[in-house]
């Protein structure tokens, strides 16, 4: 078996291990699938803008869709999320297969199939991605992710290539059927797959609340945003390689849709080699260092990509452009699953998803548009220029380290026995926690409790508000609010190991030998006599 600190020491676990070689044979068929629709859209018409079009209107359902699906993946079973949208991207496929055959197929009907297929994959990617944490320990997580980007690119390496002989010998249609067969073995995967649930005595959280609480989450932690900021400028100006690289074969280097497939599968050997090289990198560079040199690698290949008129030149051009291509974006995952617990972290990945391939979507758009008027090779160096911004922007929103942060549940909280019978949906509560503070401690008071603050707001909580009493300046009283009982225990829950020093530092500035006093109350309206009985007949409270 590979050795712990190995990039492959996730191959140790079996279930990752048969899902991740399944998802090989269906990545391959989405590439295969990939070439043919680019391939056909130049076919069928001249138009640079329609070509960029293809690789946009798959990325789009992903950052239109993406947070919702996140909001699912957390509050349903992965599993049966992942199966829903393999067969909904079988049936898609297959239509698609027949309506090639029978030469039905017209410019913007293959935008909309590749629009539903990028749907499926929205649906899907929250899902898979979270659910490598529940496959591989913590420690593996990294290699994993970095795993799964080498199993999407070794696919790339060669499946090019192949959807490029295919269409040369059987068409597009050719290629799209290849991608329909290849959901089988993925499908029979997660129907082996096994996953330990856990169980929650709360209700599932509505789904427009669910979605509320991811933006809350990654907005109230400020090194998600920064890597959602970073992965959107790397969406934006990579792009223009994958989106134009049909020109490229076709125009600049003037070749066919074989010489389009080696090309692409130049990107995919690449990206393979980056995967291999990520871990050893992260231990001799910082995080902030791989993504400026993926930045700047990535406009030094568009540069020699927009000026070669040889494949042969192209090529290993392109294979450094695969390599910052993964270095970056398994980086980008990575930090976003090590700063999130589980009961988030499909929607933080959701976010970061809508973030890349928002980048991606527009620039496939914006540099098609470029191509259109100006050409590919203006286009490229355009895009080059945004990539070097793309790495200055470091100086302002430099990328955290990986931080060995334990994000398990605290489990300190018990919820406790009221005399007063309320229901699970009553509200809203507000809750009061009383401190008393030395005049020497206010500001360390002060500067733990703007941390606090942060960790309530970010798990759910409201109008949080820290007060004075005039009376007695040496009790200080923290309030917020939650919209009813249940929002209240599962604020509680979401607290994490990570969140525990803020909680004892404060208690330990804490003067009473008792702990801070919790008030916890619920909101209630004055009204008259008359409408309270009318109130209480309505709502059958007691």
């Amino acid at each position: 078996m590979p050795d712990r600190n190995s990039p492959l020491a996730p191959f140790r676990h079996e279930t990752f291990r048969l899902i991740w070689a399944a998802s090989l044979i269906s990545n391959f068929g989405g590439l295969i699938q990939s070439v043919g629709a680019a391939w056909m859209m130049a076919s069928i018409s001249s138009s640079a803008h329609m070509v960029a079009l293809v690789q946009a209107s798959t990325s789009l359902p992903i950052m239109l869709f993406s947070l919702a699906s996140g909001a699912l993946a957390d509050s349903f079973d992965r599993k049966k999320i992942m199966l829903t949208a393999q067969f909904f991207m079988l049936a898609v496929s297959v239509t698609l297969t027949v309506a090639a055959w029978y030469g039905l197929i017209t410019p913007w009907l293959l935008l909309a199939f590749t629009f539903l297929i990028g749907c499926g994959t929205a649906l899907n990617n929250p899902a898979w991605q979270a659910s490598v944490g529940d496959m591989v320990p913590r420690d593996d997580l990294p290699a994993a992710v970095a795993l799964n980007s080498m199993g999407f690119n070794i696919t790339r390496s060669v499946g090019p290539a192949v959807g490029g002989a295919i269409v040369a010998a059987a068409g597009a249609a050719g290629a799209f059927a290849a991608n329909a067969l290849s959901y089988f073995a993925l499908i029979f995967a997660l129907l082996r797959w096994r996953p330990v649930v856990p169980k929650s005595r709360l209700p599932r959280e509505p789904f427009g609340r669910a979605i509320s609480a991811g933006f809350r989450y990654v907005l109230m932690s400020p090194n998600i945003g920064k890597v959602l900021l970073r992965g959107f400028a790397f969406g934006l100006s990579s792009s223009a390689i994958l989106a134009l690289l049909p020109l490229v074969a076709r125009d600049l280097v003037k070749g066919g849709p074989f010489t389009y497939g080696v090309l692409l599968g130049c990107f995919g050997i690449g990206a393979i080699g980056g995967a291999l090289a990520s871990a050893r990198m992260r231990d001799a560079l910082s995080s902030e260092a791989i993504v400026r040199l993926s930045f700047s690698g990535f406009a030094a290949s568009a540069i020699v990509t927009a000026f070669s008129p040889l494949a042969v030149i192209t090529g290993p051009a392109l294979f450094l452009a695969g390599a910052c291509w993964v270095l970056a974006l398994s980086l980008f995952n990575t930090t976003v699953q090590l700063s999130t617990p589980r009961w988030v972290v499909a929607r933080a990945l959701s976010l970061y998803q809508t973030m890349v391939f928002g980048g991606i979507a527009g620039g496939s758009w914006l540099w098609g548009t470029v191509a259109e008027d100006k050409g590919a090779t203006n286009a490229l160096v355009w895009a080059a220029a945004t990539m070097i911004a793309g790495a200055a922007l470091g100086l302002r929103y430099p990328l955290p380290q990986f931080e060995s942060l334990n994000l398990d549940p605290l489990n300190r909280f018990s919820e406790p026995q009221l005399p007063l019978d309320i229901k699970p949906r009553s509200g809203p509560i507000v809750i009061l926690i009383d401190y008393e503070i030395a005049e020497e401690d206010i500001p360390a008071f002060l500067t733990l409790m703007t941390e606090r603050r942060r960790i309530r707001i970010r798990d759910g909580a409201g109008q949080w508000t820290l007060m004075r009493d005039l009376e007695n300046p040496t009790v200080w009283t923290e309030t917020y609010h939650v919209p009813t009982w249940v929002e209240y225990v599962r604020h509680n829950q979401r607290r994490t190991q990570a969140d525990a020093e803020n909680g004892d530092r404060l208690r330990a500035l804490h003067r009473s030998k008792e702990a801070p006093r919790v008030h916890r109350m619920i909101e209630r309206q004055t009204i008259l006599p008359t409408e309270y009985e009318r109130y209480k007949r309505q709502t059958d409270i007691h």
